[in-house]
């Protein structure tokens, strides 16, 4: 093969690895946002936004009557007919990012059982600063907003984005130590957990008690399920549909169904790995057994073969595991982008009175203060203090620079920030409004919070290597 190939196929490689990586998701997102703003504010901005209106669905006629509870599905027609579906808006923010919090929520689980939260001793330190990640952000949003319309958006400044917070991490490669990168992974993992909770507990509307025992009910059917040793995930996503009808009209948000749902996904494989290897190197060996030298082809016998290979293959990967895998770059590469492009653009130039931006209570101020400066603040103070008081200890190779610029970058609010922002302002007095200005807060601070975050860290490998080279 000539140079001119390798060079190709090594550049092949080098983009096929950049793909694959947790930067690429962060740039795609990043270049998804960027691009709402650009459509919202161009000649094309009426059709972006009514396109997000327009409903998707089934329109079904008499449904309604021998099956009243299917009701809740859709709006219910003159002709008493019942739209099942909902707004493209809709689609994506309840429908696809109840994927994305199922893969959160496999996540989750994949370090509570064997990551970096499998142990106590483990877990605390970056447990810690992701409390005080959440607590200060929101305690700096609600105390400018409290006492107006505008202070259940205390949520808005407390999420962190995990994947563009990796992605700038991922980009700055060797500069950082792969500590430092461990201990962002896992803050994000448990600032995600709170986040969840705080959706749970906070940005709830009016309970339907028998929505909610039926979610309990099929909660119990999936437990069983794991109990009982399923480990075909199609039983645990069936039921899973069903929960999030079940969760969605109960008055909670329904990506905590996919949450739940996480939670009880199997993670021991059917085959362990001790089983697994005679029986497939017996298949190994019965099909190099039916080999036969005048064939071209592989006959029935090797196909069958085969067949068996890819069962076993299948049967000794973990439940969770497989799910996992299934889900993220559908997550990286489609559903968070598509939300960022949903939920991005904001029009600058007629639905938005700029001047105010500071009047309408302190939404603005609240979401930047609380990520620029709550998010680093909390992050750093309660991890100092706690190894001040032998509480928990750093991770090894990690200075309090490091984690002062960490967290930073973990003021990078956007996806789960807009996400909260959708949901706090409902019902509330210039709803609409003080959702645009967070946007415009969240989007404005969370770019600081990279570029700044970046810098520190780029700043500090520096002092390192000059140090290093005394």
């Amino acid at each position: 093969m000539d140079r001119q190939n390798l060079e190709k196929l090594g550049l092949r490689a080098v983009f096929l690895n950049f793909l694959k990586s947790e930067a690429f998701g962060g740039i795609f997102l990043f270049f998804a946002a960027v691009l709402a703003m650009i459509i919202a504010n161009s000649p094309l901005s009426d059709m972006y936004f009514n396109f997000w209106h327009m409903q998707l669905g089934v329109e079904v006629q008499g449904l309604m009557h021998p099956f009243p509870f299917l009701a809740h599905l859709g709006a219910q027609g003159e002709n008493g007919s019942v739209f099942i579906g909902f707004s493209m808006h809709h689609w994506i923010s309840d429908v696809l990012m109840a994927l994305f919090f199922l893969m959160v929520g496999l996540e989750i689980k994949r370090e509570i059982l064997f990551g970096e939260l499998a142990s106590f001793k483990k877990a605390i330190f970056p447990a810690l600063a992701a409390l005080g990640g959440m607590v200060v952000p929101g305690a700096i949003y609600f105390t400018l907003n409290a006492g107006t319309p505008s202070a259940h958006g205390f949520g808005i400044p407390m999420a962190t984005d995990i994947a563009f917070a990796l992605g700038v991490i991922m980009l700055l490669k060797s500069r950082v130590p792969m500590a430092l990168k461990v201990f962002l992974v896992t803050l994000a993992v448990v600032d995600d957990l709170g986040a969840i909770v705080v959706i749970a507990l906070f940005y709830t509307s009016a309970l339907d008690y028998w929505f909610l025992l039926l979610a309990a009910v099929l909660i119990g059917v999936l437990i069983a399920f794991n109990r009982l040793g399923i480990k075909q995930l199609t039983p645990y996503i069936i039921v899973g549909v069903l929960l999030w009808f079940a969760v969605h009209n109960s008055g909670i948000h329904a990506t905590i169904a996919a949450v739940a749902l996480a939670f009880c996904i199997p993670v021991r494989p059917k085959f362990d790995l001790e089983d697994f290897t005679p029986l497939v190197n017996n298949t190994a060996e019965s099909f190099i057994r039916g080999r036969s030298e005048d064939r071209v082809f592989l006959n029935e016998s090797q196909v069958e073969n085969l067949r068996d290979m890819q069962r076993q293959i299948h049967m000794v990967q973990s439940p969770l595991g497989r799910l996992e895998r299934a889900l993220h770059p559908w997550s990286a590469y489609c559903i968070m982008p598509l939300f960022g492009f949903a939920n991005a653009g904001v029009r600058l130039d007629g639905d938005i009175d700029f001047s105010a931006i500071f009047a309408l209570d302190h939404v603005f101020l609240g979401v930047m203060l609380g990520l620029l400066i709550g998010k680093p603040v909390g992050i750093f103070l309660i991890t100092f203090l706690c190894e001040k008081f032998g509480i928990a200890s750093r991770p090894t190779g990690i200075t309090w620079g490091e984690i002062l610029g960490a967290g930073m970058l973990a003021g990078i609010g956007f996806t789960m920030s807009i996400f909260v922002s959708d949901l706090a302002f409902v019902g509330a007095e210039h709803a609409k409004q003080a959702a645009e200005i967070s946007k415009i807060a969240i989007l404005s601070s969370s770019l600081l919070a990279g570029l700044v975050g970046a810098l520190f860290l780029l700043f500090l490998s520096v002092l390192r290597r000059d140090y290093k080279q005394r």
